[in-house]
């Protein structure tokens, strides 16, 4: 008799109960499109997917016709809603209880269906899940959507706090931390609040949910991050999937490539990328969440004119602290961009369409996560700019790991360095253009490896079939 494939199994063979998989992400635009490209996945492999979601930053069930959606109430107030790292503590507090409802009604209602409830796939910044999981008996994975190498730094914070490296001290910034090389102090994850107490027992209990889980499911790829997922499948007693990039799993023109975004996506630029020469282009994105000082968004506005070269900017609305509408450009700035046919302004881009256009020859990040993998997996260069959170150790890996990227000075943006280090990046003059080539050889290189890692017998790809079989092998045990 023949064997039954992944596909046939995980959707219930022959007379069986379909495994329907809940996905629960957290609430923000880096976090929600990783767990709905895993979600595309796995729905490929024949599962039922149902996303758990906030109302707070939902995503469109309209965008996903093949998945079901359940919204649960997070009781955010206005004032929550600014704490900014705090929030993610919020979340885990208010969502709590929401979330365990729903999934106690969602197993009751499948339990005498063609459905059978396999598992909880849960960002793991939503840790409370954990304990949901275990009251109600049911597996959980975790999802990181971040690096690899700043979760192995969140871990080692108790052990820097024990050794007073944190929090960080100025006469300690230069410091190379043991164990986490070639990671600075300077170049931990730092959150700007008022309760950094409570910001390391988010992390403490982040880790913690991390380690109680049934499967680390991480966006990353084994070229990309090899040393540190040595270290942590020594160090974490759950079994880690490395079966990234997530976006690769999807071609740039399919609905799926950029239906996750929670913004309206502006395609003018594409347009006038196409008038643009090859490689000429310096595309800036510093995310969705970053905010500017006014004085920040102007020396990089004037920053990108000075160096002279084609550029793509990207400015929410958001973007600049205080600011209630379109971002307002310092006087002279339009007419000078304009006359000089240098530059566009949008307020969001289709990222990854842009970084795949030949017109492309750098980026200038924050070092998100999503935008790294998607900057590697194209072969762009990066100019690094850390905000805050994990963007350092992402920063970091990318300049002197990988070494496909320059950064620029964490302690302020100036104009003057900034039309520097993108005329460097772009090879514009002949001071560091040898660099820059280097660079660019070193991206395009990896870029191949983040695609064949997806290949059939890739690493990711190896890694996926594992992830399903693991999932197969859950039972499900209702008292």
């Amino acid at each position: 008799m023949a064997m039954e494939t992944r596909e046939e199994m995980s959707s219930g063979g022959k007379g069986g109960r379909s495994r329907l998989l809940i996905l629960f992400p957290t609430p923000f635009e880096g976090h929600i499109t990783p767990m709905l490209q895993l979600a595309t996945i796995l729905r490929s492999k024949g599962f039922s997917i149902t996303i758990v979601h906030t109302l707070f930053n939902s995503p469109d069930p309209s965008k996903h016709p093949d998945f079901h959606f359940e919204p649960i109430p997070d009781g955010l107030t206005a004032d929550e809603l600014t704490t900014g790292a705090l929030l993610h503590h919020t979340l885990n507090v208010k969502c709590e209880k929401p979330f365990r409802d729903c999934l106690t009604r969602m197993i009751m209602s499948t339990n005498s269906g063609n459905e059978i409830v396999s598992c909880i796939i849960s960002d793991l910044l939503m840790y409370f899940t954990q304990s949901v999981a275990d009251e109600l008996k049911l597996p959980r994975l975790a999802l990181r959507a971040g690096s690899l190498t700043s979760f192995a730094a969140f871990a080692a914070f108790p052990l820097l706090l024990e050794k007073g490296i944190l929090p960080i001290k100025d006469t300690q910034c230069e410091e190379v931390i043991p164990d986490l090389e070639p990671l600075r102090v300077k170049d931990l994850p730092e959150f700007h609040s008022k309760d950094p107490k409570g910001i390391f027992q988010f992390v403490s209990n982040m880790v913690e949910g991390t380690k109680g889980s049934s499967g680390f499911i991480c966006n990353t790829f084994q070229d990309l991050e090899e040393a540190t997922l040595s270290k942590l499948r020594k160090d974490l007693p759950c079994q880690i999937f490395p079966i990234g990039p997530l976006y690769l799993y999807s071609s740039s023109s399919s609905a799926s490539a950029s239906c996750s975004s929670l913004k309206k996506q502006d395609y003018t630029c594409m347009a006038w990328l196409e008038k643009q020469a090859p490689r000429s282009v310096i595309y800036v994105s510093f995310g969705s969440v970053v905010v500017m000082e006014q004085e920040e968004a102007e020396e990089t506005m004037w920053g990108l004119l000075d160096s002279k070269q084609p550029f793509l900017l990207v400015l929410r609305r958001d973007s600049v602290r205080g600011s209630d509408g379109p971002v307002q450009l310092p006087q002279g700035f339009e007419e000078e961009m304009i006359d000089g046919g240098r530059g566009l302004i949008v307020e969001w881009a289709p990222q990854r369409q842009v970084l795949a256009h030949p017109a492309v020859g750098g980026f200038w990040t924050h070092c998100g996560w999503n935008s790294t993998l998607e900057s590697v997996s194209e072969g762009v260069p990066m100019l690094c700019s850390p905000f805050f959170g994990d963007q350092r150790v992402n920063a970091r890996c990318i300049t002197h790991v990988l070494r496909i990227g320059l950064q620029l000075d964490q302690k302020g943006l100036n104009r003057a360095e900034i039309a520097k280090a993108v005329r460097k990046l772009l090879m514009v003059d002949d001071e560091g253009a040898e660099t820059a080539k280097e660079l660019r050889i070193r991206a395009e290189a990896l870029k191949e490896k983040a695609r064949q890692s997806i290949r059939e017998f890739g690493s990711s790809y190896e890694s996926v079939n594992s992830l399903v079989d693991h999932i197969l092998s859950f039972q499900l045990v209702l008292n």
